[in-house]
């Protein structure tokens, strides 16, 4: 039988997100990429320290058992091939069970997440993330100088989302950003029986929610909905999982106060915002991924 990854949670990373190489991309920034070959030569036998996406990761792996591989966890990164070595050997060091990755020194590698049918990308660069997006897989840019994950939660794996243009689509924040707050208010007073349109990340969330049921012996997954929506515009929020037959554990309707607080008492091992300014506001407290999709982002 040939090797394949059906039925599996697939997630593709970049080595930047994984691990903490800012020291070394700084060398690239400032030289070439040969000075940063050398300098991951030099460092090889040194393993890197965990990056931003670590923790997410990490507990996500805890969901396979030797009879029943649930999570997949693939290395694709712009990285060469000898950075890649580091990769390997940073992710044994700790334990990871990381055996696929795609290096593709400088080159754009998302086009590789089509034959993964990768469920999630994290990615430090731009293009990239934008690319998968575009391509419709859930993909985010990391932050490298987001806080880590908190250790409080070692067998909980915790993400949050937000709603529109992450969870859901866009369709309600075009009216916000067209017409203002009132107006939003209404259409969704008005719609709130009527289901959204799925946004980018609905599919990751069915493949965790699909988790979620069949819980890992020492893994449970605990999900967050952290909006900045609030009554009445909330109903449709609720109604619209409800028909998609997901739950999520945890919704704030913060009415635009600030996330980064909220999300700091949650403890997530990753959260996801389509707007830079409320990822900016998080990335202090907790984990954070921008989502280039949707009207504030066109």
């Amino acid at each position: 039988m040939p090797v394949s990854l059906a039925g599996q949670l697939v997630v593709a990373i970049s080595s930047r997100a994984l691990f903490d190489f800012e020291e070394e991309n700084q060398v690239f920034e400032a030289s070439d990429d040969r000075a940063y070959m050398q300098l991951q030569l030099q460092r090889l036998e040194r393993a890197a320290k965990p990056g931003v996406a670590f923790s997410l990761v990490n507990k996500l792996l805890a969901f396979n058992v030797p009879e029943r591989p649930r999570v997949e966890v693939v290395i694709l990164s712009r990285n060469d091939p000898v950075s890649g070595m580091r990769v390997f050997r940073s992710a044994r060091h700790y334990g990871l069970p990381i055996q696929r990755g795609v290096f593709t020194r400088g080159e754009s590698p998302w086009r590789y997440l089509r034959p993964l049918a990768a469920n999630l990308f994290l990615s430090t660069n731009e293009a990239d993330v934008r690319s998968a997006l575009a391509a419709g897989v859930p993909a985010a840019r990391v932050y490298p100088q987001s806080a880590r994950a908190s250790d409080a939660h070692p067998d909980e794996v915790r993400i949050a989302f937000d709603g529109d243009a992450v969870l859901f689509s866009d369709e309600a924040e075009r009216v916000f950003q067209r017409d203002g707050l009132d107006a939003f208010q209404d259409h969704e007073h008005r719609r709130a029986a009527t289901p959204l349109a799925p946004g980018p990340f609905k599919p990751l969330l069915q493949a965790l929610q699909e988790l979620q049921r069949e819980p890992a012996r020492d893994m449970r997954i605990r999900t967050a909905l952290v909006t900045a929506r609030s009554a009445p515009a909330h109903e449709r929020a609720i109604r619209t999982l409800m028909d998609w037959n997901i739950e999520v554990d945890e919704a704030m309707f913060l009415g635009g106060l600030p996330k980064g607080e909220f999300l700091r008492e949650f403890e997530p091992d990753f959260f996801f915002d389509d707007q830079t300014g409320h990822i900016e506001n998080a990335a202090p407290h907790v984990p954070a991924g921008h989502v280039a999709a949707g009207v504030v982002n066109g």
